[in-house]
């Protein structure tokens, strides 16, 4: 694992996002198209997933600008709009595209599925009494949906990673 990774891999936990419970959100989405869906497949996704350098770029940026709305370091408008997770902002959405991109075009989908329901951990860092999570929330939902894209492509034939 390299200097990248384990921080990126860091943050997260810091966060309260654990890969248990991204393994979580991959079951949540793929679970009714495969029978025999296991969630240690479902978590050796996401493993490979957190392994991309644009992925792990994404989860230190995020949840930097995260933290330092959250210390309220940010000038103005920047901070309110991150602060209240604004819906027209959308820059958070262009960060977590970097991550989906990873494993094709089906991420797009479960992306915007699992963004739109935000089940398990996703309900938890969007509800802003937590602290503020605009960008991770995008980012873990953006991790689920790419390793549940890799696990569809991974069914019909083996999926390459660099």
């Amino acid at each position: 694992m390299d200097t990248l990774e384990k921080v990126a891999l860091e943050l997260l936990k810091e966060r309260g996002v654990t890969l248990n419970d991204m393994t979580e959100l991959v079951y949540y989405l793929q679970s009714q198209y495969h029978d025999d869906l296991s969630k240690e497949e479902c978590y050796d996704n996401v493993v490979k997933v957190l392994k991309k350098r644009e992925v792990q770029n994404a989860i230190i940026t995020g949840i930097e600008i995260d933290r330092l709305a959250e210390e309220k370091k940010l000038t103005e408008p920047l901070q309110t709009i991150i602060e209240n997770d604004e819906g027209l902002y959308g820059v958070d959405e262009i960060v977590a595209f970097s991550v989906i991109n990873v494993y094709g075009s089906i991420g797009f989908t479960n992306y915007g599925y699992i963004d739109k329901l935000k089940p398990g951990i996703l309900k938890d860092l969007n509800d802003k009494s937590n602290g503020c999570h605009t960008f991770l929330d995008d980012i873990v939902g953006a991790i689920a949906a790419a390793a549940s894209s890799r696990l569809a492509h991974s069914q019909d034939h083996e999926v390459e990673d660099d």
